[in-house]
């Protein structure tokens, strides 16, 4: 791969083009790193506090009655940003769309199973479990199978 830098105080502010014949994993890769947003930490709420969530540590976030909940481990924070930001902000740290409802962590999942309705059941490594509809099922496949996360 080759790297061109080209600095020139008439430019506006940075821009990155890149020429490839396809997409590749290494790219999807570059790509990540560069859309990756500086926000490093997310704050969760229980109990009255206000805590530092990390978000590698999450296994999905979900919301329930217009409230939206991260897990981690068996403990619930509430979060108070809307799902698709944090869809958004999450998605560098390998979280993809379950369901209209939950964003989960890719780099967390243990083992599948299959449901009945053609829904996958995810088990987490922490024992934490959720269901991937069967509108991202193929998309959750082509990431996990080296396809990349988008």
């Amino acid at each position: 791969m080759k790297i061109k830098i080209d600095i020139d105080e008439n430019y506006k502010g940075p821009s990155i083009t890149i020429h490839a014949p396809e997409i590749t994993p290494e790219l999807q890769e570059v790509i990540r790193v560069l859309q990756k947003n500086k926000q490093e930490r997310l704050f969760g709420i229980k109990e009255d506090q206000t805590i530092l969530l990390e978000p590698t540590n999450i296994d999905y976030v979900f919301s329930e009655k217009r409230k939206i909940f991260a897990v981690i481990q068996k403990e619930q924070y509430e979060v108070r940003m809307k799902l698709y930001e944090l869809e958004e902000i999450l998605g560098p740290y390998g979280f993809m769309r379950f369901s209209k409802s939950v964003i989960g962590n890719l780099n967390h999942i243990e083992r599948f199973e299959l449901s009945f309705n053609g829904n996958l059941c995810v088990y987490f490594r922490t024992g934490n479990k959720e269901y991937i509809t069967r509108k991202y099922v193929a998309d959750i496949k082509a990431a996990l199978s080296g396809g990349g996360y988008e």
